[in-house]
């Protein structure tokens, strides 16, 4: 028999946040529970630092941690209602045929010698929606890098390296991600996106890093069709349903792209002047929803049939959000969050100042996959690891740097997070083809980072 190659030991994503759910009950009997004080700060809980105490232990019965599902479900439910929404959107978009014929057309015009540009462009442009929009924002943007990469001649795994990998790696990295550096830099007290010229260098680095990874595959499955690792994917509603030469815009089309375009701008108007986030944007995609069906002219009985088949595609998407959401929400039945964020924090003490800023990225990425929100991490993590830092002689601005990569990088391998989840959904990739194609670029990127957090204790990175 042939051995097993590693990727083939991977359970099934859902196997796999069950047994992280199991992990965190039998953690909740073996980890001392502890709770820091929380006082409100404009209206956010935040980390009274050095209050760390014991508190009395709550262990998880069995019964306990499969009722920290349906709390889970209920944690993340604007989050599940956002995957729901943009995929009943695209489902619309998909029966009017726009997306299908403005993609068709733009590959057409670009002729078949421009393709690996397209790729590098595409790449950019996904980057730069997860550098200044956010993450689960962006989740219906996912469905057009699946048309796009498949008119190409790519797959599907190629789309979500385009749309996932780009989104997750442009907004683990950016120089101005209101999530993890606009919340560090306020516990901090450091000017607002201050010393974003560092992380603007990391961010380019690792987008051009991701663009020629994305090539690559590209032109190794275009040597080598049965190299690809989305074989045997269901591509329905995303391939083209004719040759590329037939493709012309019609005034239909143009109607359809123009609604969604202008919805998208809504969205960043709203995000960057009201500080709109995901119920928000959802309400976007439903108004967007009413909107292409009325160009399009959809009776109520197709509105309901289009609607049901849309929610039907998602669904195990949205399941999987809810699924992984129940480990944190068993991590904090269970009072052990802070307790492993506080021994984290003491363990970095005695070490030296670069050993330290190291073991302080590879500790936050840890502690991404018990607390997948960057913003949550940030309130439960940096008041009790910027004093740290300091004692050692870290930077502030180097505290934000660490806890801003080892979070923001290590979501393109965290099962636990919601957003990757839903997008993989979105593109029909299990996830643990998902990690075979992604492991080495976030090796690569895993480790330039961890070389710009080494540069930034040489250079005294400072608030400016």
């Amino acid at each position: 028999m042939a051995k097993k190659k590693w990727h083939q030991f991977i359970p099934h994503p859902v196997v796999m946040l069950f047994g992280m759910l199991c992990l965190a009950a039998i953690l909740s009997h073996l980890i001392p529970a502890g709770e820091f004080e929380r006082i409100l700060v404009d209206g956010r809980e935040r980390v009274v630092p050095g209050s760390y105490s014991l508190t009395s232990s709550t262990p998880l019965s069995v019964f306990e941690m499969f009722l920290a599902i349906p709390t889970g479900f209920k944690t993340a439910i604007d989050i599940i209602f956002i995957v729901l929404a943009s995929g009943i959107m695209f489902g619309f978009m998909e029966e009017s045929g726009a997306i299908e014929n403005v993609i068709g057309t733009l590959v057409r015009s670009l002729g078949a010698d421009n393709k690996a540009f397209l790729i590098v462009l595409m790449t950019f442009i996904f980057g730069s929606m997860g550098v200044f929009v956010g993450y689960e924002n962006n989740i219906a943007l996912v469905p057009i890098a699946c048309v796009l990469s498949l008119a190409i001649g790519s797959d599907l795994m190629l789309a979500a390296g385009l749309s996932v990998a780009a989104i997750t790696v442009g907004f683990g990295t950016s120089p101005f991600n209101p999530y993890t550096i606009g919340t560090g830099q306020r516990i901090a007290e450091l000017p607002l996106y201050s010393g974003a010229w560092l992380r603007g260098i990391l961010c380019l680095v690792s987008l051009s890093v991701l663009a020629w990874y994305n090539v690559r595959y590209y032109q190794k499955i275009r040597r080598n069709p049965s190299a690809s690792l989305a074989l045997d994917l269901d591509t329905s509603g995303f391939a083209l349903s004719r040759p590329l030469e037939s493709y012309t815009m019609k005034g239909k089309d143009i109607a359809v792209f123009g609604a969604f375009s202008s919805g998208i701008l809504v969205i960043l108007w709203g995000v960057f002047t009201h500080h709109w986030f995901i119920n928000q944007i959802s309400a976007v995609f439903c108004i967007l929803v009413v909107v292409i069906g009325l160009i399009t002219r959809k009776s109520a009985a197709e509105f309901g049939r289009i609607t049901l088949k849309s929610v039907a595609l998602v669904a195990p998407g949205a399941f999987m959000v809810g699924l992984a959401t129940s480990v944190k929400a068993a991590l904090e039945a269970g009072k052990i969050s802070d307790t492993i964020a506080y021994f984290l924090a003491e363990s970095l003490s005695g070490l030296p100042l670069t050993l330290a800023a190291v073991a302080m990225t590879v500790g936050q990425t840890f502690m991404n996959f018990i607390i997948p929100s960057g913003s949550g991490q940030a309130l439960a993590t940096l008041p009790v690891l910027l004093p740290v830092g300091e004692l050692i002689g870290m930077t502030r601005q180097t505290t934000i740097l660490a806890f801003q990569v080892g979070d923001g990088v290590s979501n393109l391998i965290n099962p636990a997070l919601g957003g990757i989840v839903a997008m993989l959904s979105l593109c029909r990739i299990p996830f643990d083809r998902w990690l075979q194609f992604i492991l080495p670029l976030f090796l690569i990127v895993w480790v330039i980072s961890i070389i710009t957090v080494v540069a930034s204790v040489y250079l005294g990175y400072g608030p400016f």
